[in-house]
């Protein structure tokens, strides 16, 4: 009996392997092979032609590359103050969308248009309307006797239009939020206004809880989104300065004075334009060991807020 049941447990382990072998096969090809290539090819100096073990070199650069710190506070700041503003923001308005009585599904496509337009023609169109100079935006603001800021050409105002920017496009995370709210089961609510909870008692603990997987959903790839922010801040800073990629271009990103040089575009311009890869796929770890770290740390805090509730 017992080697009959060893036989029987070997198939059904058999079994299982030949059903995960498509995730097995995926993991390993893009995820673990690409992996192991980058840690491997840090070690090394690599222009795409040639390859020479350099040991610990790229990493001793890493510590004494001034863009480096640059670009990691930049990056720091959108994962600090953009992903907050931007969650936030889509909450409440989620909240004002569920609340209404008419016109719910007008507000909804309203506030989820924005997110169907590219990346690329909506950060040109809203540079071009915050445009100093022509932009209506800032006429608009002339109305009211407010002087806007140069907000793409000014460093202290360039990060803050990009947040505005993913501000106007939240509207994917609005419509998860939407229908999180929606399946709050409303007994709850009437229990809680029975005991005399007003709306903002109700919020903390009724809503808040019943939504907390999608809220920590949505900031887990939230900031796993502003560590790999690239396509706006490098066509933002594209556009204002009016600079082009046509061949001997001096563009450097991060423009104006490197206020928008994220991680991922010092690693584009490393491996793509200098044609550093080594030092490139060291950046990539930094980037890729900062998402996990971001990621941990928010799972758990949402397992204590679980166990604390």
């Amino acid at each position: 009996m017992a080697a009959l049941a060893d036989v029987w447990r070997r198939r059904e382990g058999l079994r299982a392997l030949v059903w995960l072998s498509p995730w097995i096969a995926g993991v390993s090809v893009f995820f673990v092979y690409p992996l192991l290539s980058t840690v491997y090819f840090s070690f090394h100096r690599y222009d795409m032609y040639t390859l020479e073990f350099a040991g610990l070199d790229n990493y001793r650069y890493l510590l004494q590359d001034p863009r480096v710190l640059t670009s990691a506070k930049n990056t720091l700041w959108l994962v600090v103050i953009m992903v907050p503003a931007t969650v936030l923001c889509s909450l409440a308005l989620a909240q004002l969308v569920v609340r209404l009585k008419a016109g719910v599904g007008l507000f909804r496509t309203i506030f989820y248009l924005p997110s169907l337009v590219p990346m690329a023609a909506g950060t040109i169109t809203f540079v071009f309307l915050m445009n100093p100079a022509t932009g209506p935006w800032n006429q608009f603001l002339a109305l009211f006797g407010v002087r806007g800021p140069d907000w793409f050409g000014d460093p202290a105002w360039s990060k803050p239009s990009l947040t505005l920017l993913s501000l106007w496009s939240c509207g994917q995370l609005v419509v998860i939020f939407m229908a999180a709210l929606l399946d709050v089961p409303r007994h709850l609510y009437e229990a809680a206004a029975i005991d005399g909870a007003g709306p903002w008692r109700q919020f903390r603990s009724v809503t808040l809880p019943a939504i907390a997987p999608v809220l920590m959903f949505s900031l887990v790839t939230n900031v796993i989104y502003a560590l790999q922010y690239f396509t706006q801040a490098m066509i933002a800073s594209r556009v204002a300065s009016g600079e082009t990629d046509s061949p001997g271009s001096s563009f450097s990103p991060g423009y104006p004075d490197e206020s928008l040089l994220t991680l991922p575009q010092w690693l584009f311009q490393v491996g793509f334009r200098d044609y550093s890869m080594g030092y490139a796929c060291v950046l990539a770890l930094l980037l890729f060991a900062t998402s996990m770290i971001f990621t941990l740390i928010l799972l758990r805090q949402f397992r204590r807020a679980e166990e604390a509730s």
